[in-house]
């Protein structure tokens, strides 16, 4: 991933979480999400590409929403789904995670 930039950094918003789990999983009554993920444009919170139903992945599959942040305790890092790399920024505001 050398050499590779996100050049979607202006679609990062200050977001809320839409929900307190995999809103999609919830909405199934699952719970069976490894890891979540918010979108930094619209707040939606989905299980990672480990997590059986990929709901993060699927959301930008959507909407085309183009930047995600973990939102895992300790884990400060985004990805970019069009450039296809991960980044961490200085002077982000701390990382929302679950309990």
């Amino acid at each position: 991933m050398a050499g590779k930039a996100c050049t979607h950094l202006d679609q990062i918003t200050d977001v809320v979480p839409s929900s307190s789990g995999c809103e999609d999983c919830l909405t199934v009554g699952r719970r069976d999400w490894v890891h979540l993920r918010v979108c930094q444009v619209c707040g939606h919170l989905g299980c990672c590409d480990n997590s059986p139903l990929r709901h993060a992945t699927a959301h930008f599959g959507t909407a085309r929403q183009t930047i995600i942040r973990s939102y895992e305790p300790a884990e400060d890092w985004y990805w970019c789904y069009i450039v296809e790399v991960g980044f961490e920024l200085d002077g982000a505001p701390p990382a929302p995670s679950h309990p």
